[in-house]
Parts: structure tokens; sequence; C-alpha cells
């Protein structure tokens, strides 16, 4: 089968490697992003990778995706964090007036994103709903879905943490009574402010990461520091089975 032009394999996966501007949101389209964590996790959680390779647009969030892309299909794409298609969703919402739902985190910060989004995109209309448990019963769920459903979002954002967000989202997708489903996680904290992304001076060196460990070792470092080498292992195991048969 042909893989579509704004797609590069990895392995596994299908990852976005277009503009987002040229994408054309024609139908229904579930978001989600990949990072070295989320990749190793799907390696060991079958539900996970089922939901990541069900996205019809997989974000590479991370510039270990970049650079495994590189090493293994030679070609070069651009990192396009959660945070990156958030910005871009809301300013196409903001010039059509459209409609947007944020669903997960605490009641705390979903305030704080509806405040500020009225000041910084007056011509959203918003709703929220708070879904900060670990698990959910087969009645919240339907809660969750019904809130959604009643306002029928353009776009559906969702920050319950990977991977339980990614599961969801793909579990609950047909049910779903909105244009755009994206999990976007970290995202809710940074835009409510209750979290503080690293600098743009960071995030052009491309150590975000770095600065994102440094400010929260015990939440990170398992995440970068365990799982990072992980990740790479298992992309170099790859490339010297991929220079084997070739």
């Amino acid at each position: 089968m042909d893989i579509p032009k704004n797609v590069v394999k990895l392995i596994d996966y299908s990852v976005f490697c277009g503009q987002l501007i040229d994408y054309p949101f024609a139908n229904k389209t579930l978001v989600n992003t990949i990072n070295q964590y989320s990749y190793c996790i799907a390696q060991i959680d079958s539900e996970f990778k089922k939901a990541l390779q069900g996205s019809d647009i997989l974000l590479p969030d991370g510039m270990s995706i970049v650079a495994a892309v590189r090493l293994l299909s030679k070609k070069k794409i651009e990192k396009i964090a959660g945070a990156d298609m958030h910005q871009f969703l809301l300013n196409n919402l903001n010039k059509k007036g459209g409609r947007c739902f944020y669903l997960g985190s605490s009641p705390t910060t979903l305030n704080k994103i509806a405040q500020r989004l009225s000041l910084d995109f007056p011509y959203i209309k918003v709703n929220t709903f708070s879904s900060f448990t670990p698990e959910f019963t087969s009645i919240q769920n339907q809660e969750m879905i019904n809130a959604v459903n009643n306002f029928k979002p353009d776009v559906l954002f969702i920050g319950m943490t990977a991977p339980k967000q990614e599961k969801w989202a793909f579990k609950n997708k047909n049910q779903l009574d909105a244009k755009i489903i994206c999990s976007i996680g970290a995202v809710f904290d940074f835009y409510a402010g209750t979290v503080v992304r690293p600098h743009p001076f960071w995030i052009n060196l491309r150590l975000e990461w770095f600065i994102r460990l440094l400010k929260e070792p015990k939440r990170m470092w398992k995440r970068y520091l365990y799982y990072g080498p992980i990740f790479i292992i298992s992309i170099l195991t790859k490339k010297i089975k991929m220079n084997k048969i070739g």
C-alpha cells in the first residue's frame, strides 16, 4: 500500500511529516502525538500501540522521533509538538468563530484555560468538563461523551495524560460529535499557566526536555533517563537489522 505524501514510516507507525496548514481536516480527525516515552510504553502496551496506530495524524512530538525518522528513513522532518497543534487549531477557530471543548484535568486548570482563552481568542466559544480520576466507570464515561456531544465542538482537546487519553479517544472516537479530536496532555497545564513551558530559547536549541527534567526531576527522570536509552537501543537495533538486510 502506498504511503501518503504527508506521512513517513517509523517502524510500526505512520508519523505526520507535512504542514498542518495543508491538511484538509475534511472528515473526523483523530490527532495524537508520539515521543520516545510513548513509543517505549506502546511496546509493552498493545492497547496504547493500537490507539497510536489508529491516529489520523500522529505528530512527531520530540527531537528523538525526528532523529529516528532521519536515521531509519533518511527523511528530514520537523518536530510538531502538541502545543503547536493547539495553537494552530485555536487560530483557525478564532477566525471562523468556532467551538472547542476541553476534557480532562482539574476544575482549577480548566477555569484558567477558559479565562485565558476569552482574552487570547475572543471569538471562540468554549466549554469544559473535568475528568480527573484514575479510572472511569461506565456512567462517568457516558457523562463525558454526553457533555461533549451536547456542545458539538469543532475541536475536542483531551488532557488526561498518556496513555490514558489516547486510549480513551481511540475507543470513543465514533461516539463523539466533534470534528477534530486532539490528545494534548501537558498542554492543558502549559496554557493554563499551572506549569511553565521552557523558554523558546531552549526549545529552539532542542533542549526543552532537559529544562523540563531540571524543573520536575521526580516526574520526568524516568521518561528521559530510563526510557531515553531504551528508545535509542531500539532504534539502533532496527537500523542494524536494516543494514544487514540491505
